[in-house]
């Protein structure tokens, strides 16, 4: 893998793989299937998401539901959720050998952190203690393809997913493929320095899980299935 960013390796038993893109990139359908597959193939697995932390998840939600929340106070809760989360959910089972699989990890707090004007070096400062994934898959869209998605979905745009605080545009579709294109612009910069596996997304799903399940199987090798460590 190409770059690190300055992550440390995290030397533990089991296997890190994190997922990352725009919304509407595919990405977390992608890992609920491979976390289905993995499982299938006999494989301990524990799947994590961004911002599930029980101990801060509801003061970011009730920020945001009154829009109190500016971009260095944004960073610091998802920091501290991130903190929390790793330590309860990442770790453990790191370290007994499971495969971990991260939808979303500290790269969505370096992408969007920083396309709201947050100095991207105190960002990483905030994440230090994280190690490095064994890999990440960035789902990479055009701009035009997460919206797309994103109107298929019936989801509703929120007020900080269109980037609305920072005024880019009054109109809310305006400002979320704008907010959108910073962030793409800023995954796009990380990709060579992080050594992401850029997975293009706008295609079949069947096409890209078998490209996740191509880029994913070199790190199955010689990793114990669970009935062998049973049998051990």
């Amino acid at each position: 893998m190409k770059g690190n960013g300055g992550l440390a390796p995290h030397g533990q038993a089991g296997r890190l793989l994190v997922f990352e893109g725009l919304d509407g990139s595919g990405k977390s359908t992608q890992a609920r299937l491979l976390v289905k597959w993995l499982a299938a193939q006999g494989y301990r697995v524990f799947s994590t998401e961004w911002n599930s932390s029980d101990m801060v998840s509801e003061v970011i939600r009730r920020g945001k539901k009154k829009n109190l929340l500016t971009p260095t106070t944004f960073s610091l809760l998802h920091a501290t959720d991130f903190a929390d989360r790793f330590e309860r959910q990442v770790a453990p089972p790191l370290r007994a050998g499971y495969i971990v699989v991260c939808d979303r990890y500290v790269y969505t707090a370096f992408v969007r952190d920083a396309a709201r004007g947050c100095d991207p070096a105190w960002v990483r400062s905030n994440y230090a203690f994280a190690p490095r994934p064994d890999i990440v898959l960035y789902f990479r869209v055009p701009v035009s393809v997460s919206f797309h998605r994103k109107v298929l979905s019936r989801q509703r745009i929120s007020y900080y997913e269109a980037g609305m605080d920072l005024h880019l545009a009054d109109d809310v579709t305006d400002s979320y493929e704008r907010f959108q294109t910073r962030l793409k612009r800023e995954y796009d910069r990380l990709a060579p320095i992080d050594g992401f596996v850029t997975v293009q997304a706008d295609r079949p799903v069947e096409e890209v899980l078998r490209e996740v399940r191509r880029e994913i199987r070199p790190l199955l090798v010689g990793f114990p299935k669970a009935e062998a460590l049973v049998r051990a």
